[in-house]
């Protein structure tokens, strides 16, 4: 049982309990550990928190011996953006992916598996699934986040996701809402503004989350965006249209309400932290996401600070402040409760088995019916399956669940004249600037999966106007794969790819972010993101396995 420290009073109490921040290292630092005995309810986890799950274990064990009912939450989407395995890419291919497939049950065993990792680590709150429909093709923050562009689909998956992520004891914490894919703005560096009218985001941005709440979501997150049909003055994280109106008042949501992280510029850059922290607890909100950026002991100190000093102007009443705490006190109770129910059922924890077929879940738009297989066409448009892709889909009984959806969600689409690689390849990597949200420490692409299958793999990094012509330079005449991210999204990137193929037409092209553009290329994969099972599938088509 917690113990306070004496000398907290409530007001302070519930000031703290509503924050989530980070810190630094991969062991509490004493000032943390000091606020959680303060009141302080809640740690966020970052890639530079996680050296090992026994490491991380570890210290959320230390977080415990301090407040035995703390939530550690995390951003684990799996594919582009993980924290688990920040350094070596992750084990489960991202929501594209899983939309690429479209087997809700498939994405369901993802996220259980996802959802059991985590548990395992002491880890009881993901900020996760994104249910952003992707409608704009530009967008620069969410692409394959996004489970795709088609409502109906990414309601299905998000609602599935939540569903497998709960059932591992996991809350879920759907985000970005009311909706963050319909924007050309990344709001990690500036306010985004989606004019969509409200017909449009009733029947397209908002259905996911109805999904999400009828699934039983713990917990949504706020999107920094502003969107004037639903209010012309404030983004979503700060307006009490959006989040007491909208979300709790005519979607019928209970759970809590995280906003993502303050120190965000589409916050930072117009109100600061500390103001905005206020307005988005005023509006609605129950618990403030900070510490991807801020992560000190400061920073905590100034939210409780500002917070407890809008209850005492009057700005922020402390009916509203106690009741966001009591919702973060709700989900405590629900993650100990799940926490204890597993320990009571260790079967629960137990692997995912996946037979050869994906789960036995049908796939109509990836190959045939039973194959689990990437699809494939060849130069005619024919559609094959797993065997005309190389068996990049074909996995025997107990496979990785990961790998299993990874190979799924490949879409290749070949020449006549081409044939399996025999010898080591130069990989290019076309390499675009990472988004903020996926960051530039974890590594993507085909090139260490190709040599492990081929030793002798030569690999480079390569952007900008030359780069098509330096990396023709640097293969030296070895069989080419070129590897791009978003290509449509990047001028240079294209430009690059038709100076590779007008030199060398039996180029291998693997794209790794949104498939948008034409496929082209002896070879071309698609493999809706780029997570390290995703790669390791490409691989494997590339080898003809």
């Amino acid at each position: 049982m917690t113990t306070f420290a004496s000398g907290t009073d409530t007001l302070t109490r519930d000031a703290l309990t509503v924050l989530q921040p980070g810190f630094t290292g991969t062991t509490a630092p004493d000032w943390l550990l000091r606020r959680l005995g303060e009141g302080l309810a809640s740690v966020g986890l970052f890639g530079r928190n996680i050296a090992s799950p026994g490491q991380l274990a570890a210290l959320t064990a230390q977080l415990r011996a301090e407040r035995d009912d703390v939530l550690v939450a995390i951003d684990e989407e799996g594919g582009d953006v993980t924290r688990l395995e920040v350094r070596t890419g992750s084990s489960f291919p991202g929501n594209h992916a899983l939309g690429a497939v479209d087997d809700v049950e498939l994405t369901e065993q993802v996220a259980l598996e996802l959802g059991r990792r985590l548990a395992a680590c002491g880890v009881n709150l993901n900020w996760a699934p994104s249910a952003d429909v992707n409608s704009n093709p530009a967008n620069p923050v969410i692409g394959v986040r996004s489970f795709g562009a088609d409502t109906a689909l990414v309601a299905r998956h998000t609602a599935a996701y939540v569903t497998g992520l709960q059932a591992a004891g996991v809350a879920a914490c759907t985000k970005h809402f009311p909706g963050h894919g319909d924007t050309a703005v990344d709001s990690h560096h500036a306010l985004p503004r989606i004019d969509a009218d409200l017909s449009v985001l009733q029947s397209r941005e908002l259905v996911p989350f109805r999904a999400a709440i009828a699934a039983g979501s713990r917990a949504v997150m706020s999107a920094h965006i502003l969107v004037p049909a639903l209010d012309p003055d404030r983004p979503a994280t700060l307006s009490r249209r959006i989040l007491t109106g909208l979300l709790r008042e005519e979607l019928g949501y209970d759970g809590l309400i995280v906003t993502d992280g303050m120190e965000m510029q589409a916050i930072a850059a117009t109100y600061g932290i500390e103001r905005g922290s206020v307005l988005a607890i005023a509006a609605g909100a129950d618990a403030i996401c900070v510490g991807g950026g801020l992560a000190d002991d400061d920073t905590v100190r100034r939210l409780r600070d500002a917070l407890v000093s809008a209850v005492r102007s009057g700005e922020l009443s402390e009916e509203r402040l106690a009741d966001a705490a009591n919702r973060v006190r709700e989900l405590a109770e629900w993650t100990a409760a799940a926490a204890a129910s597993r320990t009571a059922s260790p079967a629960a924890a137990g692997p995912v088995t996946v037979s050869a077929n994906g789960l036995n879940g049908s796939n109509a738009s990836n190959g045939p019916a039973g194959t689990g297989g990437a699809s494939g066409t060849d130069g005619t448009g024919v559609t094959g399956g797993a065997d005309g892709a190389g068996g990049a889909g074909g996995t025997d009984a107990g496979a990785d669940v990961g790998l299993v959806a990874a190979r799924r969600a490949l879409t290749v689409t070949r020449s006549a004249a081409y044939t399996p690689l025999t010898e080591a390849p130069y990989v290019a990597a076309l390499t675009p600037v990472a988004n903020i949200a996926v960051g530039d420490e974890t590594p993507w692409g085909v090139a260490a999966e190709l040599a492990r299958l081929f030793p002798g793999t030569g690999t480079g990094s390569f952007s900008g106007e030359d780069a098509g012509a330096s990396a023709l330079a640097a293969a030296a005449g070895r069989p080419l794969v070129a590897v791009v991210r978003d290509e449509h999204r990047h001028p240079w990137m294209a430009a690059a790819l038709d100076t590779l193929l007008a030199a060398r037409p039996d180029t291998v092209v693997v794209e790794m972010g949104v498939p948008q553009s034409a496929p082209r290329g002896a070879l071309h994969i698609a493999t809706h993101g780029a997570a390290r099972v995703c790669g390791q599938a490409a691989a494997e088509a590339i080898a003809g396995e």
